[in-house]
């Protein structure tokens, strides 16, 4: 990969701060989003870019990863910086609104003091400020979209379609959208977006004859530039989700293919040409090494938030790679600048959502209430009262998995408990109390069945085997998924930078090793086979909202009552010391 190398990576986020965007976590808030284009005259555009906002139309609180480790090429590199590294190498002080945003250091004290991020009402209102300023500026989804709410899952994604529409998107790809199926894809593609939104996806193929389910690409004019916009949906959507869901298409990250396409945008006459991707930050930046003639990749699926662009060198001159976060926390703003015979110039930021400092906007606002009008009350029935803070985002266990994998062995008595190493999943904190609706947010898919399995110690070890290498292989190429599947009652040791099959060692449940010949009672959800979906088991929520009911119980005045801190269950990590992406 032709990344740059470490003098270089320094050197441009040094270069960052100084130009602004350090001193711009102590600039007044009023003027916070006070940002006029910074080129002039023919030749520029502005794009502006949302990735992963996973259905969440309300405002929330997200909390960054502490764990994001990196190996080879990747080790000490962005995505791959975590809490004081990350604030450092950015030039960021701690207890800015910005560290807020961009890292979990002292998480609880700054959601606190600067709120709530996100909101499709708030989001609204920067888009609109932006493209004021910003004439003729594109607005790009990276997918992601109609997928982790409760109404999202009971209106078949149709609330999340009609924000989308009215937030004014003019391109998307996607991801979790498949997992609605591929008849409901079509039918919003060909019917609701139809003249309004373009979904591309050069990737997505049909299995008998390999062609195109969606088009490639879009060609778009913006002041007179013809822009290339690509898109590339997950490339390994029937791995990471159930394949009976889109039983007839094919994925693939699709190289040459991409190459080809990027020729055929150019010589149509496009002179900005980006890449509108879900494949992953370290996807990206080894894609942008192999192919040229991009001049920008717009990523998502990882969720990191990347506040400077990282530059890749390839055989046409570079691609910068961005990703935009999740939640609808950010929104990247790119302004450029072409030139015949010249590389164009470009501008990057991202910008964090504070809800608490944009007012909402009235018609976005109007329609969330209108959508959310009919399911209000199942929306708002309390479960319990947490003690602890909640939440998902890292490489292994969160407390909301913890939680969830508590549940299941409770509730199924059952020894170990798994849990899908979902990126997706707002957090709660500590006090809040767990509605139907925050539940729904770490659990609302469409394969959401429970499952109870008898497995042996081998088969046990074959499955973290099989997860660790789809994290830590050192070749992005072979990353297909999200993060460490969660584990409830096994404790484990986890070598990331071993060889294949020798990740995972030391499995003791209570105490005890693991035998490979003894079967053991293992509790789950959200298995990708057809036949687990017709078993008809009870749904993940269901069982996790009766076990919540029965642990908490009810306090004196009638209110849910507490649920405990969870003892977060994570792997005694070697090798892993003195990698920035774990605090």
């Amino acid at each position: 990969m032709s990344q740059l190398n470490r003098r270089e990576f320094a050197q441009l986020l040094g270069a960052a701060a100084v130009a602004g965007f350090g001193a711009q976590a102590h600039a007044a808030d009023a003027d916070r989003y006070a940002m006029p284009a910074p080129f002039k005259g023919p030749g520029t555009g502005s794009l502006l870019h949302m990735t992963d906002c996973h259905a969440q139309l309300m405002p929330l609180y997200f909390r960054e990863p502490s764990v994001n480790l990196g190996f080879a090429d990747q080790k000490g590199q962005l995505p791959h910086l975590v809490g004081e590294p990350l604030l450092k190498a950015l030039g960021l002080k701690p207890g800015t609104p910005e560290a807020y945003a961009f890292s979990y250091l002292d998480f609880e004290r700054a959601a606190r003091r600067y709120g709530k991020v996100g909101g499709f009402a708030h989001l609204a209102t920067l888009v609109k400020r932006m493209r004021a300023s910003r004439p003729g500026a594109l607005l790009l989804d990276g997918g992601d979209t109609w997928q982790g709410s409760a109404t999202s899952l009971w209106t078949n994604a149709q609330d999340m379609v009609d924000a989308a529409k009215l937030l004014g998107v003019d391109v998307m790809t996607g991801h979790w959208e498949f997992t609605y199926g591929q008849d409901r894809v079509k039918e919003i593609v060909d019917g609701d977006f139809k003249g309004k939104i373009d979904f591309v996806a050069h990737n997505v193929k049909t299995n008998d004859f390999g062609d195109d389910v969606f088009p490639g690409y879009t060609l778009k004019e913006i002041n007179g530039v013809p822009v290339a916009i690509i898109g590339q949906a997950f490339p390994y959507t029937p791995i990471a989700n159930p394949r009976y869901m889109v039983a007839d298409w094919s994925f693939g990250i699709r190289e040459q293919e991409l190459q080809q396409v990027i020729d055929a945008v150019k010589a149509k006459g496009a002179q900005f040409v980006v890449l509108l991707s879900h494949n992953g930050m370290d996807v990206d930046l080894k894609l942008a090494s192999r192919v040229s003639g991009l001049d920008v990749i717009l990523g998502g699926h990882t969720h990191d938030g990347i506040p400077v662009p990282v530059p890749v060198k390839n055989r046409g001159g570079q691609t910068l790679v961005t990703n935009a976060g999740s939640n609808g926390k950010f929104l990247g703003l790119l302004d450029f600048k072409v030139a015949k015979g010249r590389a164009p110039e470009i501008s990057y930021r991202l910008l964090p959502v504070f809800a608490n400092l944009l007012p909402a906007d009235a018609e976005m606002d109007a329609l969330i209430a209108k959508v959310r009008q009919p399911f209000a009350a199942r929306l708002a029935e309390p479960l319990a009262v947490t003690e602890g803070l909640l939440y998902r985002r890292g490489n292994f266990n969160g407390s909301w998995d913890q939680l969830l994998c508590d549940a299941l062995m409770d509730v199924q008595d059952a020894q170990i408990a798994f849990s899908p190493g979902f990126r997706w999943g707002t957090s709660l904190l500590p006090g809040q109390t767990i509605t139907r609706e925050f539940l729904m947010e770490q659990t609302a898919i469409t394969y959401p069945h429970t499952t109870v399995t008898e497995m042996t110690g081998e088969t046990i070890k074959t499955i973290l085997e099989d997860v660790a290498d789809n994290l830590f292989n050192p070749d992005p190429y072979y990353q297909q998924g999200g993060d460490m599947v969660r584990v409830g009652g096994l404790a484990y040791t986890c070598t990331p930078e071993a060889k294949m099959g020798e990740r995972i060692t030391d499995m003791r449940l209570a105490g005890k090793l693991i035998d490979a010949g003894k079967t053991y009672k293992v509790a789950g959800w959200a298995p990708v086979g057809e036949d687990a979906a017709k078993a008809g088991t009870k749904p993940v929520w269901e069982l996790a909202e009766d076990w919540l009911r029965a642990k908490a119980g009810s306090a004196a005045n009638g209110q849910p009552g507490r649920i405990p801190t969870r003892r977060i269950n994570t792997p005694k990590l070697i090798g892993a010391d003195g990698n920035p992406g774990i605090a």
